[in-house]
């Protein structure tokens, strides 16, 4: 009952961030809504393996949040050139 309600609210999250995406006004604005998406991503796998009892999965996440933290790393220094 309660990973239901959580992934919910991350479902609300993940449509707002969608709207930051679309709606941005600068590029910084749409880079921090695609991390915050990838994040929000990570959480609903990981509240998923937890409902599905699927400690493999975890390792999924393990990885993701990883490859995630590359990318904003990555996102950032190429945001950093591009500004005057």
């Amino acid at each position: 009952m309660l990973l239901d309600v959580l992934l919910g609210v991350l479902a609300a999250a993940m449509a707002v961030v969608i709207w930051r995406l679309v709606t941005g006004p600068t590029d910084a604005d749409r880079v921090v809504a695609v991390d915050l998406a990838f994040v929000i991503f990570v959480a609903g796998t990981a509240l998923l393996a937890v409902r599905l009892r699927a400690p493999s999965a975890l390792i999924l996440v393990l990885a993701a949040t990883l490859v995630g933290f590359l990318a904003t790393v990555a996102l950032a220094h190429l945001l950093e050139r591009r500004q005057p």
